[in-house]
């Protein structure tokens, strides 16, 4: 899948050195995709835990992603303006570097991305956890409206980023793990996220060119697995459940849903991210994707 450099390339030295280490490994590469809020960094557990299972990790940034917690707090506002499409088109890019198609993995929006890069057919397999809702899913739940207004509440916040409080990342995020690890998670991964993809997808269903639309009826998707956390607030059951109904409409590959008891938004990052990479991994396996 190697393609020559864009003269004005996205990816980042550590993303390089990742694809790079995926490619020497001649392993099944794992592309892993994080959302608002969140840095690669979000992904280290996992990262760990696939390649324990054979695979090789590639954690992407979002385009002027800071390398870390304390440079993305001290220099808040680097994502202002971030769109769908411009990270889409960087994991694309990262995507490309790569020998072998590989496996993409996301959460929150990185959920909607993955979803995106599948309609591409840029993935082996998929896996959209807690997926930020694409053009077509109706359902907008109360809870959903609420985690979302502290950015749709101003219209300004469409150009800047936002940081949450902690009650609204306890909220959105952490609503089903105890306060102090609610506020363990608050205090080391969340992080100023750009408004703007908030917007684009509260906007998709008016707009006929979305930036949130994803293809799914596509030959080369691969197969899919959506995951949805019985108590999240953001993507609530109904959300991930219209995602999925619109993926199975692809008739050449398989499309699963499977709800992770007992856990909300954090469910990547928290105490229960095991149960969520077993689901994944096992779904992969079952499909011919396993390391």
């Amino acid at each position: 899948m190697n393609t020559s450099a864009k003269a004005t390339s996205t990816v980042t030295a550590r993303e390089a050195a990742e694809v790079e280490a995926a490619n020497t490994s001649g392993r099944q590469p794992v592309v892993l995709v994080h959302g608002l809020w969140l840095l690669h960094s979000s992904w280290d557990a996992w990262k760990a835990y696939v390649e324990e299972r054979g695979y090789a990790a590639v954690a992407v940034d979002w385009p002027h992603d800071e390398a870390g917690f304390e440079a993305a707090h001290a220099n808040a506002g680097s994502l202002a303006g971030t769109s769908v499409r411009d990270v889409a088109d960087h994991v694309q890019e990262v995507i490309e570097r790569l020998d072998r198609k590989p496996i993409v993995i996301g959460h929150s929006f990185g959920g909607l991305l993955v979803q995106i890069l599948a309609g591409r057919g840029l993935a082996a397999g998929t896996v959209a956890i807690d997926p930020a809702p694409s053009q077509g899913v109706l359902p907008l739940p109360y809870s959903s409206l609420k985690a979302a207004l502290p950015v749709l509440g101003n219209p300004l916040n469409h150009g800047r980023t936002v940081t949450l409080t902690f009650d609204e990342f306890r909220y959105g995020f952490a609503n089903a793990v105890p306060e102090q690890e609610a506020r363990e998670l608050y205090d080391t991964v969340h992080t100023p996220a750009p408004g703007r993809p908030l917007f684009q997808a509260a906007t998709a269903n008016v707009n006929p060119w979305a930036r949130t639309k994803a293809a799914k009826k596509n030959a080369d998707r691969g197969p899919m697995l959506v995951v949805t956390g019985e108590k999240d607030n953001i993507v609530p059951f109904a959300m991930a459940n219209a995602a999925y109904k619109l993926q199975r409409r692809n008739r050449h590959h398989a499309t699963e849903l499977v709800e992770i008891p007992g856990v909300g938004h954090s469910l990547v990052i928290d105490s229960h991210w095991r149960e969520v990479a077993d689901a994944a991994l096992d779904f992969l396996a079952r499909h011919g994707l396993g390391a």
